[in-house]
């Protein structure tokens, strides 16, 4: 079930992405008298369509191969390589009859439109549910670090007092890209020490098959207090009551209760002792066996502080923005990263798997569906952007090096360029799947 949840997102966002990108070229096309002659979700390869109708003089249909969409703008050199109609005398409603400038209106359509859905859709979640945070100076037992966060040299335990000498306000800036994505040093303090622990520019090598958890849990630490029991349950069994404070299971030392969850995992099916601090004295008490590794205990949730600030529907809107605009950023960072050889390709890029797991998740709530679609809508005009040819970016260098000579470049060279430009996505799609298959049902 969970698996077709995430199918069901990904397809959705994504067709709504794909039809609001094109409706920016279609519109663009339009508004400047050009003739746009199909308006396709996904490609219809080989004349392959699931769905068309005709209305006026263009086509709308589905293709059957779901990796995006296009429109086929008139007298354009694009994906169809419709090289018959470009041998025909220039007509004034064909794309190539257009002065530069609005050539370049319609190829930034697309990337138009998907920075402006994602500023929006940011802008109404921002108004409707405010922003939800933890107060780092709130947080009272630290951060519990995953593996690569213990391997950098954090400490269970740890507070993170500030990134690059900046104080952190929201616990959540700490798994932030501002710590992933740049030279961060973060200040520490353990134990009544200030540390310093550098974070290297390529930890995202070795969290991306992982996600952010396996660096440092989005969650603080919680103590061991008890702060409810399960009736008829091994713990209450036991004689563990609300308030009581574990302190070892077993004879092994425990302080948070990611640690005591541990030990029960680790221990389950056997029976276990758990020393338990209760009115200034510690009481060991047997827990029976149970196989499943839950003996019915649940920790005081409350230690942790959330706050929610709340926008008026104009306050809203430069949050939106500022959202829309770090996720632009952020890409930008990467694909800087992956060229400069600081993050490998293979740990960079996801595919369509990976952003159903990862993005969308398993469980269909709106909120977070609309803010997965936000930030993929951000980075499809990221993606967009890129100058190569046959995506949008592609077309708009040659057409600024068109307005900086002052005349087109030739049709020969701009079939060449879109064909170098389907192999340049081809291979990248490839790999891009390729690589997603092999870290979700291979490796």
């Amino acid at each position: 079930m969970n698996g077709l949840i995430m199918t069901a997102q990904l397809l959705l966002g994504l067709s709504i992405l794909v039809i609001l990108h094109e409706l920016g070229h279609f519109l663009a096309a339009r508004a400047f008298g050009i003739k746009v002659e199909k308006f396709y979700l996904f490609f219809d390869a080989w004349n392959v369509k699931l769905f068309s109708f005709k209305k006026g003089d263009c086509e709308y249909g589905i293709g059957w191969l779901p990796l995006g969409g296009y429109v086929k703008i008139a007298g354009m050199i694009d994906e169809s390589m419709d090289t018959e109609q470009l041998a025909q005398p220039v007509q004034p409603w064909e794309f190539r009859s257009k002065p530069a400038w609005q050539r370049l209106i319609v190829m930034l359509g697309g990337v138009f439109v998907n920075i402006v859905v994602g500023i929006l859709i940011f802008w109404m979640l921002t108004f409707k549910y405010g922003e939800t945070y933890i107060p780092n100076s709130s947080v009272q037992n630290g951060i519990n670090p995953g593996e690569v966060g213990q391997k950098i040299g954090l400490q269970k335990g740890d507070k993170v007092l500030a990134i690059n000498g900046k104080k952190v306000i929201r616990f959540e800036e700490i798994t932030s890209s501002k710590v992933l994505l740049s030279n961060t040093t973060l200040t520490v303090l353990r134990d009544n020490k200030t540390l310093y622990v550098k974070v290297p520019d390529n930890i995202l090598n070795d969290i991306s098959d992982d996600g952010i958890e396996s660096f440092v849990s989005r969650a603080p630490l919680l103590s061991s207090t008890i702060d409810s029991v399960v009736a008829n349950r091994p713990a209450s069994k036991a004689g563990i009551q609300k308030g009581d404070v574990i302190t070892a299971v077993n004879d092994i030392p425990v302080k948070y209760s990611v640690d005591v969850v541990a030990a029960v995992q680790k221990l389950k099916g056997k029976p276990m002792v758990f020393d338990v601090k209760r009115g200034g004295e510690t009481i060991p008490l047997t827990v029976p066996a149970d196989t499943s590794g839950v003996v019915g205990v649940f920790f005081n949730f409350d230690e942790i502080k959330q706050e929610t600030t709340k926008y008026g529907f104009l306050e809203a809107l430069p949050i939106g923005a500022t959202q829309a605009w770090k996720t632009f950023s952020d890409n930008a960072k990467g694909i800087g990263k992956v060229f400069t050889g600081k993050i490998k390709a293979n740990k960079a890029f996801s595919g369509p798997v990976d952003i159903a797991r990862k993005v969308y998740g398993g469980e269909w709530v709106w909120a977070r569906f609309w803010a997965s679609t936000a930030f993929i809508s951000v980075a499809l005009a990221f993606m967009n952007l890129l100058p190569i040819p046959a995506l949008d970016g592609g077309h708009v260098v040659f057409l600024l090096i068109e307005m900086v000579k002052g005349k087109p470049l030739g049709d020969k060279f701009m079939e060449r360029a879109q064909m170098v430009g389907f192999v340049i996505l081809l291979s990248l799609m490839v790999f891009v799947l390729g690589n997603d298959i092999f870290k979700n049902f291979i490796k």
